[in-house]
């Protein structure tokens, strides 16, 4: 007896587990395309979003992130006062700006109707350029002998004015070796004629002073200004 062959298959498909209501393999994915079903689609679609759209957390909550009743708006573009946060948003979006909690520790917290992207690219400027100007001090040394002679202190002298005007402090020392420890007060002229030296680059911070076999005084500089 022959096995008929090429006959049609309950379900309908082509082989494989009966999938009602589809064709070809994989599971049945009810609703459509791939991937999650995201109702509405996209980010918050139809509330107020105002001009920013956070790609992720935000430095200040703005906007619809607000959710506390009441806020108080503050700025050049606002009559200052509290309102009713809802008010207070549609206000920012009226000006197709952002609100912006400034001050969330406050009662009610503090906000501005700001353009918060520019708001951040200020910020971030502003911080670069301090940073650029902020360059860290270091502590240069300049040691002398009680028996130092004047082309000597007159370079070392040249140098700590540079330091200076870099923005480095400097540490001058006199050293005393052996015997020497009894020519403090000739160390202590010295390095009070060095803070003269370097009086209009330098301000001498304390009085010299003796720690071990030395004796130190410090020097920071002088703030320069600019000249009109």
């Amino acid at each position: 007896m022959s096995v008929q062959q090429g006959g049609p298959k309950p379900g309908g498909g082509p082989g494989g587990f009966n999938k009602p209501g589809g064709t070809g393999g994989g599971f049945n994915r009810p609703g459509g395309g791939g991937g999650f079903n995201k109702p509405g689609g996209g980010f918050n679609k139809g509330g107020f979003r105002g001009r920013f759209v956070p790609r992720k957390e935000a430095e200040h909550r703005i906007n619809q992130f607000i959710r506390v009743p009441q806020v108080r708006l503050v700025g050049e573009n606002v009559e200052v006062g509290v309102y009713n946060t809802p008010d207070a948003l549609r206000m920012a979006q009226d000006q197709q700006l952002d609100l912006v909690e400034i001050s969330p520790t406050a009662d009610p917290p503090v906000c501005k109707i700001i353009d918060y992207n520019k708001f951040l690219y200020d910020k971030k400027k502003k911080e670069k350029e301090m940073k650029a100007k902020s360059k860290t001090a270091e502590v240069k040394e300049i040691r002398f002998t009680p028996n130092t002679d004047d082309h000597d202190f007159d370079f070392k002298a040249k140098h700590a004015e540079n330091f200076l005007k870099d923005g480095n402090k400097v540490k001058a020392y006199v050293q005393f070796k052996g015997r020497a420890i009894q020519f403090q007060e000739r160390g202590q002229l010295l390095l009070l004629k060095f803070a003269e030296r370097l009086a209009e680059t330098g301000t001498l911070e304390s009085m010299p002073k003796m720690e071990g076999r030395r004796m130190l005084a410090m020097f920071a500089p002088k703030s320069q200004k600019k000249k009109a």
